[in-house]
C-alpha cells in the first residue's frame, strides 16, 4: 500500500499537468493548503501550558537546535508545495499544531520561503496542550478583511468538566478580488478511543456546518474552504453526516459541501498513519460554488496530496511512515507524523 501510495500521486500529477497545459485555454492557478506541522513549539516553558517536555531541561531535551531544524524542515516542506503548479508555491496555508504565534513568526522569515512575504493570522486557544491553528497568506494574491476565533464547547464525559480545545478560525478576505472564507480546524483527537471521542468530533463539524451556514447567508458569492486536521477520515460520521460533504460532483447539491479527499481515502491513500494503517485526518472541503464551471471567477481543480520521497521515513519501526520529528523522547530531525494537501484552483485568463 505504500508504493502504491506513491505511484498513485505521480500519475496524479502528470494527469493534471497534462490536462491544463492540453486545453487551449489559457489560465491562472491558485494554491490552497493545509500541513499539520506536529508540534512546532518554541524552547520556552510557558505558565499554564503543558510544554515541558518541549524545552532544554524537558524529557525531549529541546533546545534551540532542534527547534531551528525544525523550522528549517518545516519551511522546506512549505517551499516545495504545488510549485511545479505556480512557481510562487501556496498562497494560503492553513496550519495547526503551533505553540503560539511567536513560532509563525520565525516560521515565515526562513530563507526558504520569505521571499513569499507570507503575512500571519493567529488567536491563541483555550487548548490545554497549548497548541493552536493558524493561516499564513502571501499578500500578492490574498487581502485579509477579518479574522474570528470559534471556541468550541465541548465538555468530558460527566458533562460538567469542559474539554478544552482548539478553536475554529475563520479567516475572511479576497483572493485575487473574490470574497473567501477559510475554516482552519483541528479537531479534538481519539485519545481515549475513536468511539468514546466522536461525540467531541461532531459537535466541532456541527459548529463549521453552522458557521459555513451563516457566512452563506451574509455572503452568497462567497467561496468557503474547510480545511484541517480532523482526527476523522472522509467517511466518519463527523464529516459524513454532519458535514455531509459529498465525494463526489455529481451528488453535491445547491449550498452543499464537496470533500474531494474522499476518493484518495477509498484507495487507500493517507496523510498520517496508525498501526501499519494509513487515515486521512488532513482534509479540504469546499462549497459548490467553487465546482461551477460556467461561472465566472476561480474554480476547484484538484485536490492533492504533497509526499515527496524525502517525506517518507526510510528505516525503522515507522519505514514507510511520514517521515516524523520525534518518536516518543528520541528526536529523528523529520518532518511531520502528517503530509501536507492543496487544492489548485484555476481561472481562464481573458
Amino acid at each position: 500500500m505504500k508504493s502504491s501510495l506513491r505511484l498513485f500521486l505521480a500519475l496524479a500529477f502528470t494527469t493534471t499537468l497534462f490536462t491544463l497545459n492540453a486545453q487551449e485555454q489559457s489560465y491562472k492557478v491558485g494554491l490552497i493548503g493545509f500541513y499539520n506541522l506536529e508540534n512546532l513549539f518554541d524552547t520556552i516553558d510557558t505558565p499554564d501550558v503543558r510544554d515541558t517536555e518541549f524545552t532544554p531541561t524537558g524529557s525531549k531535551n529541546y533546545n534551540y537546535r532542534i527547534y531551528s531544524e525544525k523550522l528549517e524542515n518545516m519551511s522546506r516542506v512549505i517551499s516545495d508545495m504545488g510549485t511545479n503548479l505556480s512557481p510562487d508555491g501556496v498562497a494560503l496555508l492553513g496550519v495547526c499544531e503551533v505553540e503560539n504565534r511567536d513560532v509563525l513568526e520565525d516560521l515565515v522569515v526562513q530563507p526558504s520561503i520569505a521571499g513569499r512575504n507570507y503575512q500571519i493570522v493567529h488567536h491563541d486557544s483555550p487548548d490545554e496542550r497549548g497548541i493552536d491553528v493558524g493561516l499564513l497568506y502571501n499578500p500578492k494574491y490574498f487581502t485579509l478583511t477579518g479574522s474570528e476565533a470559534h471556541p468550541l464547547i465541548i465538555y468530558e464525559q460527566d458533562d460538567v468538566t469542559r474539554n478544552f480545545t482548539r478553536d475554529v478560525l475563520v479567516v475572511g478576505g479576497e483572493y485575487d478580488g473574490e470574497p473567501m472564507y477559510i475554516l482552519v480546524n483541528h479537531w479534538p483527537s481519539r485519545s481515549g478511543g475513536e468511539a468514546r471521542s466522536a461525540p467531541y468530533r461532531n459537535a466541532a463539524a456541527l459548529l463549521c456546518k453552522n458557521l459555513t451556514d451563516s457566512l452563506r447567508t451574509a455572503n452568497p458569492s462567497a467561496k468557503i474552504v474547510i480545511m484541517g486536521d480532523l482526527n476523522d477520515d472522509p467517511t466518519s460520521p463527523s464529516v459524513d453526516d454532519m458535514l455531509a460533504a459529498e465525494g463526489k460532483v455529481k451528488r453535491v447539491r445547491k449550498g452543499g459541501l464537496y470533500n474531494p479527499m474522499l476518493d484518495f481515502y477509498r484507495k487507500g491513500i493517507g496523510t498520517t498513519a496508525w498501526r501499519d494503517a494509513w487515515s486521512l485526518f488532513d482534509q479540504i472541503i469546499i462549497s459548490d460554488n467553487w465546482l461551477n464551471e460556467r461561472q465566472e471567477g476561480y474554480r476547484f481543480y484538484q485536490a492533492y496530496i504533497h509526499n515527496p520521497n524525502y517525506l517518507v521515513q526510510k528505516t525503522g519501526h515507522f519505514i514507510g511512515y511520514p517521515n516524523r520529528t520525534f518518536t516518543g523522547d528520541k528526536y529523528l530531525g523529520g518532518y511531520s507524523d502528517h503530509f501536507p494537501v492543496f487544492m489548485a484552483i484555476i481561472k481562464p485568463i481573458e
